[in-house]
């Protein structure tokens, strides 16, 4: 699907069937990582092929890692934690944050020069939280417009262990350091304001790395020798959440979501939605390295809550989805703590509140959140997802509630993370 295209959306009659959604998007891009700093060979199963993690992989094989992509499963033939080589052009991360900030702590300490750079999005975002605690470890990393954006100008040097305070609880941050830190001389730890996803940690381990956490502080020892390993990335739960709040609010919908990765770290919207009334059972849960479950989900009378404080980083992409189940639930929805939505690949507190008062919901943007009162009906808008994948899919979901017509412009960013999006909806409504 071109970016470019419009796509329009009507109300759902029904909502039915069984569903799988595409691998963990931060477990793919984990996986292609740690197995290109491994020796041997990773065979990953159940990749995302999305724009981002496609990103990764060009990356990695521009800095000489060979890496075999088919439907079936991908082989990255890693080289060891000192086997990468200077990439022979800039490397380009597209849209992905995670590729650009996970690898600014793998570059750091290569003993070449790199430049990273990514599309006009990824020139927006912040990167002054990852410089900060590279530079700290003694890296050489400069915003080459000297706006604290990409393009980074990354000149590898010998890095030394840190204790570092992030006053952010970011999975992207942390995962930066403590790839940088496999590098260090010494012991590296990073403590976060709250625990962000964990999957950095849960990887690195099976990979062979000595990574430790306690509370919220992980710490990596420097130099382990990291060994293929075969993958299977679950499901991603924020995949995911379009259809779990779709089976809530589309009257008399009954869904069932294969293999979805439930990690606590990540499984905020599950808390939420049950708070909300929702009717949500787990499945043939999985406790095996990565904690997996299929979700049997059913529509339900939703009622508003209080969304704050430690489950914000549990649910953060959820959040414009939990927008959506807001508007369609009794009474109001208060979120706060939120303030880093408005760094992400749109500034989603505007985006979300300018769209769902467009469709008729009374929603308020606060500074670091917002206030939703629910129950007013919602009717067809057009959407413009402002180049991001997860508003796009957000109103889709709206869209199957809403009376009229719904459409949204440039509708293919959801290929970004979901590229069978609107056929899988489709199907399910049918």
């Amino acid at each position: 699907m071109s970016h470019n295209n419009t796509i329009r959306l009507e109300k759902a009659a029904r909502l039915h069937g069984e569903t799988t959604v595409p691998g963990d998007k931060s477990i793919s891009h984990r996986a292609v990582m740690f197995g290109s700093l491994a020796e041997g060979t990773t065979e990953v199963t159940n990749f995302l092929q999305g724009a981002d993690c496609l990103s990764t992989i060009d990356c990695f094989r521009r800095m000489g890692i060979e890496i075999e992509n088919t439907p079936e499963r991908i082989l990255i033939h890693g080289r060891g934690l000192h086997g990468l080589h200077a990439p022979f052009s800039v490397l380009d991360a597209g849209n992905s944050g995670t590729t650009t900030r996970l690898l600014s702590g793998v570059l750091a300490a290569q003993p070449f020069e790199t430049t990273l750079t990514g599309d006009t999005s990824i020139q927006k975002r912040p990167m002054r939280r990852i410089i900060e605690p590279l530079s700290m470890m003694g890296a050489d990393i400069t915003s080459i417009n000297g706006n604290d954006c990409a393009p980074l100008h990354i000149a590898g040097s010998a890095l030394h262990g840190i204790r570092y305070h992030s006053k952010i609880a970011s999975a992207q941050v942390k995962s930066a350091i403590l790839l940088a830190g496999l590098y260090a001389d010494g012991a590296t730890s990073v403590t976060e304001p709250a625990l962000s996803r964990n999957h950095t940690e849960i990887m690195l381990n099976r990979f062979g790395a000595r990574v430790t956490s306690e509370g919220t502080t992980a710490s990596v020892e420097p130099e382990p020798a990291l060994y293929g390993q075969k993958i299977v990335v679950p499901g991603d739960i924020s995949s995911a959440a379009f259809f779990i709040a779709a089976a809530l609010i589309v009257p008399g919908a009954e869904l069932l979501i294969r293999n979805v990765g439930i990690n606590p770290t990540r499984d905020g919207i599950l808390r939420v939605a049950r708070d909300m009334g929702g009717d949500i059972t787990c499945l043939n849960v999985s406790r095996d390295g990565e904690p997996t479950a299929d979700l049997l989900v059913r529509h339900s009378a939703l009622h508003g809550v209080t969304i704050g404080g430690d489950i914000i980083p549990t649910l953060i992409d959820e959040l414009p989805i939990i927008n959506v189940m807001a508007a369609c639930a009794e009474g109001t929805t208060v979120i706060r703590d939120a303030a880093d939505l408005r760094a992400k690949e749109s500034d989603r507190i505007g985006v979300m509140a300018q769209y769902l008062s467009a469709m008729g919901c009374d929603i308020t943007p606060t500074q670091d959140g917002m206030i939703i009162a629910g129950g007013s009906p919602l009717h067809g808008a057009v959407i413009d997802p402002h180049m991001d994948h997860r508003i796009a899919m957000t109103f889709a979901i709206a869209a199957l509630v809403a009376d009229g017509t719904t459409e949204i412009t440039d509708g293919g960013i959801v290929a970004v993370s979901y590229p069978n999006f609107y056929e899988e909806l489709a199907r399910l409504t049918r």
